[in-house]
């Protein structure tokens, strides 16, 4: 639901500046240049797509497996390559700061059902690599669409760590994902400001398996990421 409030409140801000009256236009040059820098800043919603295994049944303690999603931040630096009048490539290295929790119903004792959360913590170094396809300029305002991939490194991750007392949910450290998103160009004064929303749906199973009733439960786990973004160029 307030993924859709963002949407619907950005949706607002466009028609707004679609009706917009005909005026002076900030940096009217800003678009001829081939490459240019800026730095982005935003918040992410980090999640799971959890796949259990076709029969649970046969384990005899597990029940279900549920991702619970949790906010975290992001920060980096952005370089766009103008390619046509409306396409741009874009290379946005950023940290992403981030957890997810993994909940587990366990059965104990023949009947009782008792929940256990596992907490993911990560540090993501992104490299994201993006096609921008944009609208045509109405005075100070563009609509754009971004598809592309990115190729993630978690600093945190404990997959290569050994005889730990408390057993741990273990996530590959290195992750590859598919990119879509939505984003909206405001021309400033100075500067032009963007506001973007994206989603990361990763390609490869992230589970580290350690036969712990953990991982046996899970046939495969990939990463799930919402992304709002907030670019200074």
């Amino acid at each position: 639901m307030k993924k859709i409030n963002y949407i619907l409140f950005l949706l607002l801000i466009c028609n707004i500046a679609y009706c917009q009256k005909p005026k002076l236009e900030n940096l009217p040059k800003y678009d001829i240049q081939k490459l240019h820098f800026g730095f982005t800043i935003g918040f992410n919603n980090m999640d799971f797509v959890v796949k259990p295994i076709k029969d649970m049944k046969t384990l005899d303690s597990v029940y279900i497996v549920e991702a619970i999603p949790v906010k975290g931040f992001d920060l980096g630096i952005i370089a766009n390559l103008r390619l046509r009048e409306h396409w741009d490539l874009r290379f946005v290295p950023n940290l992403a700061f981030g957890q997810r929790n993994m909940e587990y119903s366990i059965k104990e004792q023949d009947t009782v059902l008792s929940k256990y959360v596992k907490s993911i913590e990560s540090t993501y170094i992104n490299f994201p690599i993006t096609f921008k396809y944009k609208s045509a300029r109405v005075n100070n305002f563009r609509a754009y669409l971004l598809a592309g991939g990115r190729f993630s490194i978690d600093l945190m991750s404990q997959a290569d760590k050994k005889d730990q007392e408390e057993e741990f949910v273990k996530i590959k450290k290195q992750n590859v994902a598919l990119d879509a998103g939505v984003g909206f160009d405001f021309y400033l004064y100075y500067f032009k400001f963007s506001i973007e929303l994206k989603m990361s749906y990763g390609l490869n199973d992230m589970l580290k398996r350690d036969n712990t009733i953990f991982t046996q439960s899970v046939d495969k786990l990939s990463s799930k990421i919402f992304y709002l973004s907030f670019n200074f160029e």
